[in-house]
């Protein structure tokens, strides 16, 4: 779809602001910062917010607010808003790189069957939405419905792409492509393929059918890993992954696209209720067989991994590993490797009550930083998962302020 000339003014109008911001000195300095972090020799604890509520606070950053038509353009014009909305209102360590990122085009043909799921939703403008998941994966037989996925690289677009980028941003900022960063999450999949309550029954019931389908996840990431490096379009220049920061020291932003020079990230987030030695058996035997496919790995989301350190931990090329409000901050700080890096997640919860409470704010950031001090751990927190404001953008502001005061920015 061709853009309309209004569109390319707005591209065009962005790409401006965009460039302004990223040519300040701090983004300069929060790079060298990040790689030091990255390193383990960082001078202070780093501080990042996403995965924002952004019909509560800006609608034009949310993507049923765009004004392009055109689904490629449409991503980048929203990526964009809220790259300048980030910067122009947190105070975050948030990098803004001197260019425009442009997502590598290409197919991706899904795993052969879709989840079928019903929602319910507090604030229908939102994203954030209560989920209901219908079992489609009953019998052992079921695991051969998960097929290898299909990556089909797209010249053809990726000539148009570069040659409308080339008339948007010329003169105003550099672009280059960035790859896909690889999701390995298989028990995300699985429990909206299931159900949460059934995969735990079938845990217990039906072990080997549960295999079945673990072995069938893991030969799909195989497949698809096998695909991004045939075509070169893993990673390239995104210096990110999972909502951190991945900068490091003579990173070549042109470097070749394969999955052994990038990052992905793992998880298992189900398993949070689930024992030690089932997450050992049915997640860390499968993720040793794929994490070295990968230079790093970023571990964890909402899942609790204090108690189940001892496996996880000593998964291959494992560098950051998420604390959610769900782990114990001193036990997994204790034990967690110094070779780890502490990926602490704050409780999103606090900016979704009646009131905004910056006392208890400050002493639960503050808690985090004297423990990971404590037990010399590198630290980093990320707020992320914020479902709510309750419209009150100050909330989010503040919470991001107290963050770096404690980190000492």
């Amino acid at each position: 779809m061709a853009l309309k000339p209004n569109e390319k003014e707005l591209l065009k109008t962005l790409c401006v602001r965009l460039a302004e911001i990223a040519a300040r000195p701090e983004h300069a300095r929060r790079r060298r910062l990040w790689e030091k972090h990255n390193t383990l020799q960082g001078e202070r604890p780093m501080f990042l917010a996403d995965q924002l509520p952004w019909n509560e606070l800006d609608p034009a950053c949310d993507r049923a607010n765009a004004v392009i038509g055109d689904d490629y353009w449409k991503r980048v014009e929203i990526w964009m808003k809220r790259e300048i909305w980030k910067a122009e209102n947190l105070l975050t360590d948030a990098v803004v790189d001197p260019y425009v990122k442009l997502p590598v085009p290409y197919r991706h043909s899904g795993r052969g069957i879709s989840s079928r799921v019903t929602e319910l939703k507090l604030d229908a403008k939102g994203d954030v939405a209560s989920q209901k998941m219908e079992c489609i994966l009953n019998e052992p037989e079921d695991a051969e419905k998960i097929l290898d996925p299909v990556i089909e690289p797209l010249p053809e677009k990726r000539r148009e792409v570069s040659e409308t980028a080339d008339e948007l941003f010329s003169g105003i900022l550099p672009w280059r492509f960035t790859g896909p960063v690889m999701h390995l999450g298989a028990w995300d999949n699985i429990a909206y393929w299931m159900g949460v309550e059934n995969l735990y029954i079938e845990l217990i019931d039906r072990p080997e059918m549960m295999h079945a389908i673990m072995e069938r996840m893991t030969r799909t990431y195989f497949a698809e890993i096998r695909q991004f490096n045939q075509y070169g379009l893993y990673d390239t220049c995104e210096n990110y992954c999972h909502c951190s920061q991945t900068y490091m020291p003579g990173d070549d932003p042109d470097r070749e696209g394969t999955t052994f020079g990038g990052w992905a990230f793992g998880l298992a987030q189900p398993f949070t209720s689930v024992s030690p030695k089932v997450t050992e058996e049915f997640e860390c035997a499968y993720m040793k067989r794929v994490f070295p496919y990968f230079k790093n790995i970023y571990y964890g989301c909402c899942d609790r991994l204090d108690d189940r350190m001892e496996y996880v931990s000593a998964l291959p090329n494992v560098r950051k590993m998420s604390c959610s409000p769900w782990s114990h901050r001193e036990a997994f700080a204790e034990k967690l490797p110094a070779s780890i890096i502490m990926s602490n997640k704050p409780n999103p919860a606090f900016l979704a009550g009646d009131g905004f409470d910056e006392d208890t704010v400050r002493a639960d950031i503050r808690y985090t930083v004297e423990t990971a001090r404590k037990y010399g751990k590198t630290l980093e927190m990320i707020l992320k998962d914020v479902s709510t404001v309750r419209y009150d953008v100050s909330r989010l502001q503040r919470f991001c302020a107290i963050a770096m005061e404690e980190a000492g920015a």
